[in-house]
């Protein structure tokens, strides 16, 4: 199996590094670097990870002892937030230092789509490269490819790619689970493609003999309950129409055991005292579709979704086994989060909502992926450097993913150019448990916008739908404008926009003067 190659690869690496000391030889292994030089980074990110989807957040009938570690190690964060409510815009956000919402075309990709993070913008790993790190991406991508949507290579090499942007090795899925191409990506071309098997992708038009989940529901063993019902691949039907590439395709159940090997194995093969690296390992778990592997089926008690969860766990868990393999825990500064809240029922029958039971992947907010309330944007985030983060840290500090880009520019050394993470504000003495504060205010979009700053949450009003019925969530929406007092009131129960116009009218304007920026 997979999982085994993972351990037979840091156990043969730790044993080469034992020879050498033994017979005297120089080794880039197991001893702990020089307090002086640049630490290792992992950025671990889970897809829609609630904040209550973990045990060390509450959730009491899932158990992830493996997150629950990182923050028991270091600091746990409460009051971390995403840009935005989706995956896209989240991510954007993150590997750019500017809010998506400033940038046209940066709303939920389709798998064909071209770079959203395109060359010609300034990118975290390239900031990180110019510190002198190697960088890798491992895992769901969905920032889109190629220049020109729908007209990517997928037998060819397809550019510009990820090694345009700053990342010196990549190991990808194009989109996400639930769209076409169903295929690895490893340095910008197909993995396992057999060139007389040609893929073809479309976003418009099915391929004549290639079988739809909306026609052949009996050929699926899982089931859409909100669209995803084009190609099928594996028993599961997608969005968007694939052709051709049979011996590339992904298997859904063995995801996580590829792409943590991949992680693990990057780590491994730059463990050099010399050059820190940069992984950005962003997992499939715990998004729909969900198919965890055989190891974890059942385990939960809540179906796939549960599962899922365990299976992240799992991931977190080989990380942290390689970082201690390795010996080099000591110098890695380890984070841990998600890309945006939670959602149950996200277009499969997978049973999330029949057996979620009392579990509640929003812990005590409302809404969830997609909404601008609470659950949407403030997730679950934990940082661990051992020696640097004192252990067992809880931190109520206001930060959020945009800012990732200046603080480790900050922890590096690194001057950013101008225009450069123009909106990433450094809050490295956050993410070490220095800073208590954080951020003045947090700017939030998904749909609609809000801004929080001392505890007074605005969000702009709305026209559009308050409620979506496909994933039974709160949006925010509304044609009046919203006040919330998030510390007294974090479920957004009562809007206090009447009684304190003044504050609305102080936190709107604040809210344009952002948004008139370029």
């Amino acid at each position: 199996m997979v999982n085994k190659n993972i351990n037979k690869n840091i156990t043969a690496y730790a044993g080469m590094a034992m020879l050498a000391a033994l017979t005297g030889c120089k080794s880039k292994t197991p001893q702990a670097k020089d307090s002086t030089k640049l630490p290792n980074i992992v950025y671990i990110l889970a897809d829609d990870l609630g904040y209550g989807d973990i045990s060390v957040n509450g959730a009491e009938r899932v158990n992830t002892p493996n997150v629950d570690r990182v923050a028991q190690e270091g600091c746990n964060f409460t009051n971390m937030h995403v840009t935005s409510a989706t995956s896209t815009p989240s991510r954007f956000s993150l590997l750019t230092g500017k809010y998506a919402w400033r940038v046209e075309g940066t709303g939920v990709a389709p798998g064909d789509a071209a770079m959203i993070v395109t060359p010609e913008m300034q990118t975290m790993p390239e900031m990180l490269q110019r510190a002198g790190y190697t960088t890798a991406a491992v895992g769901k991508w969905h920032l889109g490819l190629g220049s020109e949507r729908g007209k990517q290579d997928w037998n060819g090499e397809i550019t510009p790619g990820l090694k345009d942007i700053g990342f010196d090795y990549s190991f990808i899925m194009a989109a996400t689970g639930d769209r076409v191409p169903c295929v690895y990506i490893e340095n910008s071309r197909v993995v396992n493609l057999d060139p007389d098997d040609p893929i073809e992708v479309s976003y418009s038009t099915p391929f004549p003999g290639e079988p739809l989940g909306k026609d052949h529901p009996e050929m699926l063993k899982m089931h859409p309950s909100q669209g995803h019902d084009m190609t099928i691949v594996n028993g599961i039907s997608r969005i968007g129409y694939m052709k051709g590439g049979k011996s590339a395709l992904w298997v859904d159940e063995e995801i996580a055991d590829r792409i943590t090997e991949k992680a693990v194995d990057f780590i491994v093969k730059n463990n050099d005292p010399d050059k820190p690296f940069f992984l950005y390992f962003a997992t499939n778990d715990i998004h729909v579709p969900r198919v965890p592997n055989e190891r974890f089926v059942g385990k939960s008690g809540m179906g796939p979704r549960g599962d899922a969860i365990l299976e992240f766990d799992w991931s977190v868990g080989e990380i942290l086994k390689t970082l201690d393999s390795l010996g080099i825990a000591d110098n890695t500064l380890l984070i841990v989060t998600s890309d945006n809240g939670p959602v149950v029922d996200d277009g499969y029958k997978d049973q999330a909502v029949e057996l979620l039971g009392d579990h509640k992947p929003w812990a005590f907010m409302r809404g969830g992926k997609y909404s601008i309330f609470e659950a949407g944007t403030r997730i679950a985030c934990m940082a661990r450097w051992p020696g640097k983060i004192k252990s067992g840290k809880v931190s109520d500090a206001a930060f959020s993913n945009v800012d990732i880009f200046a603080s480790l520019a900050a922890l590096t050394g690194t001057e950013l150019n101008e225009g450069e993470a123009p909106d990433s504000q450094n809050m490295l003495d956050v993410i070490m448990g220095k800073d208590k504060k954080g951020r003045d205010y947090i700017i939030e979009h998904a749909y609609t916008y809000s801004i929080t700053k001392d505890g007074w949450k605005y969000i702009e009003p709305s026209d559009r739908p308050s409620y979506d019925k496909g994933t039974n969530i709160e949006l925010g929406n509304d044609p009046a404008p919203q006040l919330y007092n998030v510390i007294e009131d974090c479920g957004e129960k009562n809007n206090l926009a009447g009684q304190y116009p003044e504050k609305v009218e102080e936190l709107k304007a604040l809210l344009e003067m952002e948004k008139a920026k370029e």
